[in-house]
């Protein structure tokens, strides 16, 4: 894959910005904490500041209106440093920005877009419920009419950032005897609202990420209605659409971790011998690198279809089902290279990388789960790409 001058000089730009931004030792401090979270709100602040955080939107939106391939380098970088910014990119950029600018009134347009793109305004996501996971529709939370308001009711669960955003955008059952997917309406509610409780969920890093949200009789005004009273699963799954290709945006995190993987093995000795003279671990390595091209390749492809206008739908699904399997992939086999130091934690006296590698396998077990299974990515594909009846 080529890119122009004017591409490379961008990519050189961000680099540059991305070392002279972050304080010295910023790659140390543990994700999870409330330094670290404060460190991704003043990186994401200075993101808005130069105007890269929706960086392809149109003007009107905060945007700079460039091509999907400088986003792409953008998101790259940020990625491959690991810089502190994937809440803001993901959630707020990749996936609730897209949609309100698609059915978002004007109003709620210049109310929500700039605190997005300035890098200001985090949100979370409240589509999963206990017992409404891959089947989505079948969610029981519900929003009931009253005067110019609705009252919201109901519990999230599997909350990103839940504790630390200022919003959410979510669904909730409009009419309990519509068909279940008929009865949906998308909402964006403020989390200062009364009513609302956030639970930490602590995942099995020891990181607290996720959270259960209980909603409990939350008022919220009718301009927190998105689009039409009842419509709200297909605007959900346009939101799905956009949340599966943030989530496959990931091959700078896997190609940095390559390379991590790389030089550990050009260093490392096992029973007397380097080991980068094992021909079955140069053989692995250099399967991973080709397929984290395929990734880039898949993405770049969904990029392509942002630029014709197009919303990305098997294609997007194609995307975030390899990316979370090679993500596994890639876990897996750095840990078996490196045996059981790989199994060590951060901060022990010989843990090869910093313990990158330990933490990767462990948060890797949710790639194949978030966003939508890799089983549901693979319905997707089938019905929908390759016209198969479904089972």
């Amino acid at each position: 894959m080529r890119f122009t001058e004017k591409e490379e000089a961008f990519r050189k730009e961000v680099r540059e910005f991305i070392q002279r931004e972050l304080p010295p030792g910023w790659s140390g401090v543990q994700p999870g904490t409330g330094e670290a979270w404060e460190l991704q709100r003043r990186f994401t602040r200075k993101l808005g500041q130069r105007g890269w955080l929706g960086i392809s939107w149109p003007r009107e939106y905060g945007g700079q209106e460039a091509s999907p391939i400088e986003e792409a380098i953008l998101y790259e970088e940020i990625a491959y440093h690991r810089a502190p910014a994937e809440a803001m990119l993901v959630i707020g950029v990749g996936i609730v920005g897209p949609t309100i600018m698609l059915y978002g009134s004007p109003e709620q347009k210049r109310r929500h877009l700039p605190g997005i793109t300035r890098g200001e305004v985090f949100w979370c996501q409240g589509f999963t419920e206990p017992g409404s996971g891959s089947d989505l529709a079948s969610l029981q939370t519900r929003a009931v009419e009253d005067g110019d308001d609705f009252i919201i009711s109901g519990q999230k669960t599997f909350i990103s950032v839940a504790h630390l955003a200022d919003w959410c955008y979510m669904i909730a059952r409009t009419d309990p005897d519509a068909p279940k997917h008929k009865g949906l309406s998308y909402f964006l509610v403020d989390m200062k609202s009364p009513g609302i409780t956030v639970r930490p969920l602590i995942s099995m890093t020891g990181l607290h990420h996720i959270n259960d949200v209980f909603f409990d009789d939350v008022r919220v005004p009718r301009e927190s209605l998105l689009g039409e009273k009842n419509r709200g699963w297909y605007m959900a799954v346009t939101t799905l659409d956009f949340e599966r290709f943030s989530l496959s945006a990931t091959a700078g995190y896997v190609r940095r971790s390559l390379d991590e993987l790389i030089e550990y093995v050009r260093e490392a000795r096992q029973n007397g011998g380097a080991l980068a003279e094992d021909r079955n671990i140069r053989q692995r390595l250099a399967e991973m690198a080709i397929e984290i091209e395929i990734l880039r390749l898949l993405n770049y492809r969904v990029l392509w279809m942002h630029t014709q206008k197009l919303i990305p739908n098997y294609e997007a699904s194609m995307a975030k089902l390899y990316s979370g399997e090679l993500t596994q992939r890639l876990a897996h086999t750095g840990m078996q290279i490196m045996g059981l130091y790989g199994q060590l934690a951060s901060g022990s006296k010989w843990v090869p990388l910093g313990g990158s590698i330990s933490g990767a396998y462990l948060n890797s077990v949710s790639a194949t789960i978030q966003g939508g299974t890799s089983e549901i990515q693979r319905t997707i594909v089938a019905v929908r790409g390759l016209g198969l009846p479904r089972g």
